[in-house]
C-alpha cells in the first residue's frame, strides 16, 4: 500500500450520463500508485419499478482491487434484493445489503483461500425524486453542495474516532499509529477479513466493521447544486469547502462534466496527492451555468499568467541553467496577485495552463516540464 511509481500514471478513465433530470460524470486516475485500486458505479434509471431512481457509488480498494471491484459490481444488487428494500424501507435495506455483500464476499474462492486479503471503503449515494439516500463505509466521503456551499457530509471512519476505537479495543485490537492494530488507516471497510474473525461476535462488532452510516437528506431542486463522490486520494488534499468552491468556479466555465472531474483530479494531483483518485459529480438542475463573465475573468487570469512567464522567461540571465521548475518557483514565489485564481484550486488548478505556455514560449526547455512530478508547493 506504500509503493510508489517513479513518476504517475496520469491517464484518466471518464464516463457521463444523464437522466431523471441529473447529469453525471466520473473520473479516475491511477496517480502514483502501483496498482489502481479504485471502482465506481453510476446508473441514471433503476430496475424493480424505480426507474425514476439514481444510484452512484465510489470504491476505493486497499492491498488489493479484488473487493472494490466485486462491490462495485454487486452491491447495488445486494441492497435492492433485500426484502427491507423491496418493502420501501430504504434505510433498513442499505445497511442489510452492505452486510450481506461482506458475508458472500467471504466466500470468493481468492478470500476463502486466504490467497486475497483486500479491504474496499464504499459509499453510495439513491437519488429519488423526493430524497437523497447516502451510505459510508470507510473514509471515501460524499458532499452536498446547495446554494454554493456545503451542507452536509459523511464522516470519515478513521481508527483514533472515539466509537471506532471503542469497537476495535472491546474487539481485542488496539489503535497505534492511527491504524487498526498498526496497519490498517480505515476502521470500516468491506473485505479485510484478517480482521474480521471474532466468532463470538456480531459482523458490526469486529475489528473493522463493514456497517455503514445512512442519512437521508429531502431534495431541494431550487438551491441544490451538485452531490460529489470521492475517495480520499482527493479529501487529502482538497477539505469540503475547497472541493465545492472549485467545482462551482469550473460549472461556471463549462458544462462539460468530464472536464470538470478531470480538472478536479490533475488540481489533486499538482497539489501533492499521492493515491488513486476517483470522483463522482453528479449536477442537480440548480447547478451553476456557464457565464459570460466567469468565463471573461478566466480569460484575464490566463493572460496575467502568460504575461507574468514571459517577463519571467525575458529577465533569466543564465539561459543554461534556466528551467521549468525554476521558472515555476519565479512564478509563484513573486508577488504577482493574480486576478481570478480557482477558488480551492489556486495556482495548482492553472499548472496545466503554465506548462503549455512554457513549452511554447521555451521549447528547448521542454523536457523540463514532468506533468505531475513538480508540485507548486
Amino acid at each position: 500500500m506504500g509503493a510508489f511509481l517513479d513518476t504517475p500514471k496520469t491517464e484518466k478513465c471518464n464516463e457521463h450520463g444523464t437522466g431523471n433530470g441529473l447529469r453525471y460524470a466520473v473520473a479516475s486516475m491511477q496517480g502514483w500508485r502501483i496498482e489502481m485500486e479504485d471502482a465506481h458505479r453510476a446508473i441514471t434509471g433503476l430496475e424493480g419499478g424505480l426507474s425514476d431512481w439514481s444510484y452512484f457509488a465510489i470504491f476505493d480498494g486497499h492491498a488489493g482491487a479484488l473487493v472494490s471491484a466485486h462491490s462495485a459490481e454487486h452491491l447495488l444488487e445486494c441492497i435492492m434484493q433485500t426484502q427491507e428494500f423491496k418493502a420501501e424501507d430504504v434505510i433498513r435495506g442499505i445497511h442489510s445489503g452492505f452486510l450481506r455483500l461482506d458475508y458472500q464476499m467471504r466466500f470468493l474462492p481468492e478470500m476463502s483461500s486466504g490467497t486475497d486479503k483486500s479491504g474496499s471503503t464504499a459509499v453510495c449515494a439513491f437519488i429519488s425524486p423526493k430524497n437523497i439516500y447516502i451510505a459510508n463505509c470507510g473514509d471515501s466521503r460524499a458532499v452536498l453542495c446547495r446554494s454554493g456551499a456545503p451542507v452536509f457530509w459523511t464522516r470519515d471512519h478513521k481508527p483514533v474516532e472515539p466509537a471506532e476505537k471503542e469497537r476495535i479495543q472491546n474487539a481485542g485490537g488496539s489503535v497505534m499509529i492511527q491504524r487498526v492494530n498498526g496497519s490498517l488507516a480505515v476502521s470500516r471497510a468491506l473485505g479485510d477479513y484478517e480482521y474480521k474473525n471474532l466468532t463470538d461476535r456480531g459482523p458490526c462488532e469486529q475489528l473493522v466493521s463493514p456497517e455503514p452510516e445512512i442519512f437521508v437528506r429531502d431534495r431541494d431542486d431550487e438551491h441544490d447544486e451538485f452531490l460529489v463522490l470521492a475517495c480520499d486520494g482527493i479529501w487529502d488534499v482538497m477539505n469540503n469547502e475547497d472541493l465545492c468552491d472549485f467545482i462551482h468556479s469550473r460549472l461556471l466555465l463549462t458544462d462539460d462534466l468530464e472536464a470538470v472531474t478531470n480538472l478536479v483530479i490533475d488540481t489533486c494531483l499538482y497539489k501533492g496527492s499521492k493515491d488513486n483518485m476517483s470522483i463522482v459529480l453528479v449536477t442537480f438542475p440548480a447547478a451553476p451555468k456557464p457565464s459570460p463573465e466567469a468565463q471573461r475573468q478566466e480569460a484575464e487570469l490566463e493572460m496575467a499568467l502568460e504575461r507574468r512567464i514571459k517577463e519571467i522567461v525575458a529577465a533569466e540571465e543564465d539561459k543554461n541553467e534556466f528551467d521549468y521548475l525554476k521558472m515555476l518557483e519565479l512564478l509563484r514565489g513573486g508577488d504577482q496577485d493574480f486576478p481570478h485564481l480557482p477558488p480551492g484550486g489556486g495556482l495548482h488548478a492553472k499548472q496545466p495552463f503554465i506548462e503549455k505556455v512554457f513549452q511554447e514560449i521555451c521549447p528547448s526547455k521542454a523536457d523540463s516540464v514532468s506533468v505531475g512530478c513538480i508540485p507548486l508547493s
